[in-house]
């Protein structure tokens, strides 16, 4: 079956969509007029953030304790800037210490309908997503952190060795695959989830097993915690959140031919977004061609940080231009631009990071 590159690229920051971006939130009790005003402090400087066009706080008329925030962007990456941003941890703290639970939910806009959306208002660069992406229902989410130097044999000897959490979620939520790696002293996590991707972080955060794990790697932590404290605990997640910006993938079945690996592309001050901006480009036209070995390719990316997740069919060495994102004429010279140190076409592989573990749940689970 021959499909279209639009129909294997199944999430992408990079169209030039418009973005709604939805905060479903559940507050104590007694806090609903502390919330209020630290939203009102605040407001005013989330409108001047580059490409925000509008902001919307809604309170249900039926259960006062439950909140709306609906913002519109003129693109995913003004908005990703935004929100990933120690400026932005910092403003909504206020927020989250009132919050019981909170769910953002990020939607590309394809269509418009009413007086109230009139196009000759909006800027000249907001625009709507042209077609329907299609795909499996997978979330995918990565979490990032450093150890401290010299620790991280041991640090790979936790992360490798804990039982696997229960897949099943609830009815509509399931955990596909966790997959660890590590760069130097740099963990990177990323996971898979057919669902509900905030009900999955927290099946598997209230699990005992990886509670365990992640108390007994607190010591080794360049950022402290206290998993104890719901505050403490929010923050470092929060800070440890790298999204996925792009993934495309090959229709086919999978293989054992086909391995996953990660590569941590350290990107120069301010120019993580271009990064991989240029990486999804690179991923789309190396999708065109059907040799190619990269059979899928997931980018995370937050502020200056970039991890491209592959899944490679044979070695890494057979087609390294392709696997490391530097096929074409001058391709190498432009990723040796954004990248610090230097990443030229021997450089490249020298970010490949360390597997540590990668699991998959059952096919019945």
């Amino acid at each position: 079956m021959t499909t279209t590159l639009s129909e294997r690229v199944s999430q992408s920051a990079f169209d030039g969509s418009m973005l709604r971006v939805v905060l479903l939130m559940d507050l104590h009790e007694g806090t609903q007029q502390r919330f209020f005003e630290a939203y009102e402090k605040l407001r005013n400087d989330i409108a001047s953030v580059p490409g925000h066009i509008s902001d919307q706080l809604c309170q249900s008329f039926e259960n006062p304790s439950q909140w709306l925030i609906t913002s519109e962007w003129e693109s995913a990456p003004q908005y990703l800037a935004w929100v990933n941003s120690e400026h932005h941890a910092e403003q909504v703290r206020p927020l989250g210490a009132c919050a019981r639970s909170m769910r953002p939910l990020k939607f590309t806009v394809l269509r418009e309908t009413g007086r109230g959306y009139d196009q000759a208002a909006r800027p000249s660069t907001a625009r709507l997503q042209s077609t329907p992406r299609l795909g499996a229902g997978i979330v995918r989410h990565a979490l990032t952190f450093t150890v401290k130097p010299g620790s991280e044999k041991d640090v790979a000897s936790i992360l490798s060795s804990y039982a696997s959490p229960a897949a099943r979620v609830d009815d509509h939520t399931r955990l596909c695959r966790t997959s660890l790696f590590m760069h130097g002293n740099r963990v990177v996590r990323t996971v898979e989830v057919q669902g509900d991707l905030m009900a999955a972080l927290r099946h598997v955060s209230e699990q005992p097993e990886v509670r365990a794990v992640e108390e007994a790697i607190n010591p080794y932590l360049e950022q402290d915690r206290d998993l104890g404290d719901p505050e403490s605990a929010r923050m470092f997640f929060m800070r440890a959140a790298v999204p996925a910006v792009h993934h495309i993938a090959a229709p086919e079945p999978e293989s054992a031919e086909v391995q996953r690996h990660a590569v941590f592309y350290p990107a120069k001050p301010g120019c993580g977004q271009a990064l991989a901006r240029f990486l999804a480009g690179q991923d789309e036209a190396a999708a065109r061609r059907p040799e190619s070995p990269v059979r899928s390719s997931s980018i995370f990316q937050r502020d200056d940080i970039v991890v491209r997740l592959i899944d490679v069919r044979g070695p890494l060495e057979a087609d390294p231009e392709t696997v490391y994102g530097i096929s074409g004429p001058r391709k190498a010279a432009v990723l040796d631009r954004l990248t610090l140190p230097p990443g030229g076409r021997g450089r490249a592989a020298h970010h490949t990071m360390n597997l540590i573990t990668d699991r998959r749940a059952p096919a019945q689970s």
